[in-house]
């Protein structure tokens, strides 16, 4: 069956238990409930972080997310991998999703390079056998060669994130969903990661990407969503969108 992407009218209601800044309480109590921070009947603080959005994806589809930072776009992202469940409102996802938000969870500080690739493996919903079949393609990927025998503790920044972006790119999804590209190493190897990336793409069904880059949804979106405050402000084709975007924050591709 064909992937595809169906989200009804959805809601999304976080609430923030540590508030403490008074400042903030104040503003709260001044507002009502049709803004995007309210106080509920418990005197919890709730931010409304998706408000009323529908979406229809089909195979095929690649779409781009676009917004100011607070617009709601990684949280959509989590709404469509089942992470965050909709306050009201209905999400339907048909197909393997495979969400790329942090590429670093699920993997432990104590277990080697080659232990990690199992256990990211296993989060992202690779089987064992998968994994194996995967496993030395990986470590080839990584460059990282006899440090993968050593525990994750005494890998620097950079290699964590080399060994991550390999097993999290290694994976087969009917659905991609990424958030932001990300800066794994020098100028040769970052080429190298973003041809990676772009086999990814091409071996799913739809992607959505969330990234604070003009240029690369040209290159790789047919369809743009404009977020503003959890709502949809615009949607439709890369130039239409992108154009009215550009013009609404001043901002130049």
């Amino acid at each position: 069956m064909s992937a595809s992407i169906h989200l009804d009218k959805i809601h999304l209601d976080l609430p923030i238990f540590d508030v403490s800044a008074q400042s903030l309480k104040k503003r709260v109590l001044s507002v009502g409930r049709r803004n995007r921070i309210a106080e509920d009947n418990t005197g919890v603080v709730i931010v409304r972080a998706i408000d009323d959005l529908s979406l229809e994806l089909r195979s095929g589809d690649r779409l781009g997310l676009v917004g100011q930072n607070g617009a709601g776009k990684s949280t959509l992202l989590r709404v469509i991998a089942g992470i965050y469940p909709p306050s009201a409102g209905t999400v339907r996802v048909v197909g393997k999703a495979v969400p790329l938000l942090d590429i670093t969870l699920g993997m432990d500080e104590q277990s080697t390079g080659r232990q990690n690739i199992r256990l990211r493996g296993l989060l992202l919903g690779m089987s064992d056998r998968e994994i194996r079949r995967k496993a030395e393609e990986i470590a080839e990927f990584t460059e990282l060669g006899d440090y993968l025998d050593l525990p994750l503790r005494t890998y620097s920044n950079g290699m964590r994130v080399r060994l991550a972006f390999a097993v999290s790119t290694a994976v087969d999804a009917q659905i991609l969903l990424l958030d932001e590209v990300l800066g794994v190493g020098d100028a040769g190897f970052q080429e190298k990661a973003n041809q990676r990336l772009r086999d990814l793409h091409n071996r799913s069904e739809i992607v959505v990407l969330a990234i604070h880059s003009n240029k690369v949804i040209r290159e790789t979106c047919n369809k743009v969503l404009w977020m503003e405050k959890g709502r949809v402000r615009m949607c439709g084709g890369v130039d239409a969108v992108l154009d009215a975007y550009q013009e609404a924050i001043g901002a130049t591709a």
